[in-house]
């Protein structure tokens, strides 16, 4: 029997030169906003518009993509000690790039995007993906990583800016729609209702369940944890 398949998700992939699952899973089963419930800052400010959505997830597609890139070449030149502060310069130079990029091409998005697209540097999806896969992973690994992970992270800012601005304004990428705006659905408390329905939803596809058992009893983690040990002598 070959032992590749005794190995962990993250070494599978830096061994195989592609693996479609690197691609596939932050589409639904990873999406780092509807299942990991990261980047919430620009998901409720700026998907007040469907058009604003695209235009944000595509950027944070392009930085994450190219950091992934370069951090994953460079993984064995940066210091451990100072990886974070290097990941974070990285990512910041190509967010800088697309600030650019925007500003000079798309100035009405580059508006609308306004503080947000800078805030795309500490972005808790780029960072994540930089430390936890590009830095440990090959490069065509880590290409595929970024791009799954920024595909889903701009579908659902899509999904979630098209519904808001339907109800909430009446129209859709700049068409108008014959029914009565209702301006909740553009306030913060129709973002977090929107993203609650969105997040309902592809739980319900993916067949994700609550744990059955709460506490130490239903972690499989209880018989090794040493807080779990205390807090039985303590009965």
């Amino acid at each position: 029997m070959s032992t590749q398949n005794n190995l962990p998700a993250e070494e599978k992939s830096a061994k195989s030169p592609i693996n479609w699952v690197d691609f596939t899973k932050g589409l639904i089963k990873e999406n780092p906003t509807l299942v990991g419930l990261l980047g919430m800052c620009p998901t409720l400010a700026i998907t007040t518009m469907a058009q604003n959505g695209i235009g944000m997830g595509l950027a944070t597609t392009f930085v994450l993509v190219c950091s992934n890139i370069v951090i994953s070449l460079l993984k064995n030149v940066i210091p451990k000690a100072v990886r974070l502060p290097c990941f974070i310069v990285i990512i910041a130079g190509f967010v800088t790039f697309t600030g650019f990029i925007l500003k000079g091409y798309f100035p009405a998005l580059y508006d609308a995007l306004g503080l947000y697209l800078e805030l795309i540097t500490v972005n808790c999806i780029i960072l994540g993906r930089a430390e936890v896969f590009a830095s440990k992973n090959s490069l065509v690994p880590s290409i595929l990583d970024g791009l799954g992970m920024g595909i889903g992270f701009t579908g659902a800012l899509f999904v979630m800016g098209s519904i808001r601005e339907i109800l909430g304004a009446g129209s859709w990428m700049g068409l108008q729609i014959p029914m009565t705006p209702l301006t909740i659905f553009i306030m913060p408390a129709g973002g977090f209702f929107v993203l609650g329905c969105i997040i309902a939803a592809v739980n319900k596809i993916a067949g994700k369940k609550p744990p059955k058992e709460l506490g130490c009893h239903g972690c499989p983690n209880a018989e090794s944890c040493t807080a779990c040990a205390k807090g039985g002598e303590n009965k």
